[in-house]
């Protein structure tokens, strides 16, 4: 299972990465993408809907169920990857390529976890 330096990371188990332009891509783990198992279908907002830390903006449907996907920060989505929705097995592939939303006027980032801190809430098994 991998996790990557130099994103963060939530407890519920999407990862965030910082553009350096304002703006947050946001995906789905490794950790979560196993669990998971087969993605079948993805469900995402579309660009300038609101997203809110903590609140689900999507939901991804596996071979087991639908879970939802959470916002790791609050802010407006500025753009999907519109290649999810025709190939969700990106997610299972390469969890850490296969984003889901880019968030501009971004906020609330006071919980998101660092890679070592995210690796040590795993180990204490969630």
């Amino acid at each position: 299972m991998a996790i990557l330096e130099g994103l963060k990371y939530t407890k519920s188990h999407e990862w965030v990465k910082e553009n350096g332009d304002g703006t947050v891509t946001v995906g789905l783990t490794d950790y979560a993408q196993q669990e998971l198992g087969d993605l079948v279908f993805v469900n995402l907002p579309m660009a300038g809907d609101a997203v809110t830390a903590g609140e689900a903006f999507g939901d991804v449907e596996s071979v087991k169920a639908v879970s939802d996907v959470f916002s790791p920060v609050s802010g407006e989505v500025a753009e999907i990857n519109e290649e999810l929705l025709d190939a969700p097995q990106l997610i299972n592939e390469t969890p850490y390529d296969a984003w889901f939303i880019k968030v501009e006027n971004v906020g609330d980032t006071e919980e998101l976890l660092s890679a070592a801190e995210y690796e040590t809430f795993l180990a204490q098994g969630e």
